[in-house]
């Protein structure tokens, strides 16, 4: 098949570009480079440097005439979400809108992959797990304009057939995360360690994420490819990470013993986000091969061959 991933230059993306093409399909890549790394890019992918915002990305993608895209390209900084609204609705919203308006001008288009916000769906939800029947909450504007991608793909099913799988991640980690554009704690608190940096965890450390290895995330846009199941899953462990056991599994694969410093708990930050990933066991066939783990081990290993 022909796909384009948007963001492929990116952490996640980059990835997922490499499992397609290993599959056998033609791959063209839209990335601006704004928080995306060249070096995470292959020869092997048609490369088109462009905002998904912008005439040249729409002229790529309607001229490459795909049968799959694959939007993984977005604003995902929550905090600038809030002192930027304008501008995150631009991104996620308009930048949906241009590329896959631009497949579907291209003549092939039957799908379109949409890496969702699983956190930023549900917020404080008071379901754990958190299932994908928990309505949306609009906690922040990053979390909306991402629920309004999903609703946007409703509307071109309901209109015009288009097949859609909304993948809702919880915590992505793994190799090639940066501190540029899709970092979060593991990917901060490695760099920091190998630079010989303390590290501050905010609050107690007893806050809990659903960390899930990016390996296993790409396995689930593997599966989106052919599935039936059309709408919005969860791609999740559905277990509970505190970050104090993050630091703790990073210091040991590090060999170190440096103690985390404490500072004062964030505000609005959620105490405890999990989702449930029974409906991707179902629909996709896909389940998470990597614990915590073996997955920050992985992670560690590949942060001290690439420092």
């Amino acid at each position: 098949m022909k796909v384009v991933v948007t963001g492929g230059a990116g952490f996640i993306a980059s990835h997922i570009v490499d499992a397609y093409l290993g599959l056998g399909h033609e791959v063209l890549v839209i990335d601006d480079i704004s928080t995306g790394d060249r070096k995470n890019l292959t020869p092997r992918a048609r490369f088109v440097e462009a905002d998904i915002r912008g005439e040249a990305a729409a002229r790529a993608v309607e001229d490459w005439k795909p049968e799959v895209i694959n939007l993984h390209a977005a604003q995902i900084d929550v905090r600038r979400s809030v002192s930027e609204p304008r501008f995150d609705a631009d991104t996620n919203v308009g930048g949906t809108l241009n590329m896959v308006e631009a497949g579907r001008r291209g003549g092939a288009l039957k799908r379109v992959l949409y890496a969702a916000s699983g956190g930023s769906m549900y917020g404080d939800s008071k379901v754990v797990p958190t299932p994908e029947t928990e309505p949306a909450a609009g906690v922040s504007p990053y979390g909306v304009s991402k629920a309004a991608g999903e609703l946007y793909l409703s509307c071109w099913r309901a209109m015009y057939g288009l097949h859609y799988v909304a993948l809702r991640y919880a915590n992505v980690y793994g190799p090639r995360q940066n501190l540029h554009g899709e970092a979060g704690v593991v990917a901060i608190f490695a760099e920091r360690l190998l630079r010989g940096d303390g590290c501050t965890i905010y609050g107690d450390g007893k806050q809990t994420r659903d960390f899930v290895f990016v390996g296993d995330v790409v396995q689930a846009n593997v599966k989106a490819l052919t599935t039936n199941f059309c709408g919005g899953v969860n791609i999740a462990t559905s277990k509970e990470t505190d970050v104090n056991r993050v630091y703790a599994l990073l210091t040991k694969n590090l060999g170190l013993t440096a103690p985390a410093k404490y500072g004062p708990e964030r505000l609005g930050e959620q105490r405890v986000s999990v989702l449930a990933n029974q409906k991707a066991k179902a629909s996709l066939d896909w389940a998470p091969e990597y614990d915590v783990e073996r997955g920050m081990a992985e992670t560690v290993a590949w942060y001290r061959s690439h420092r």
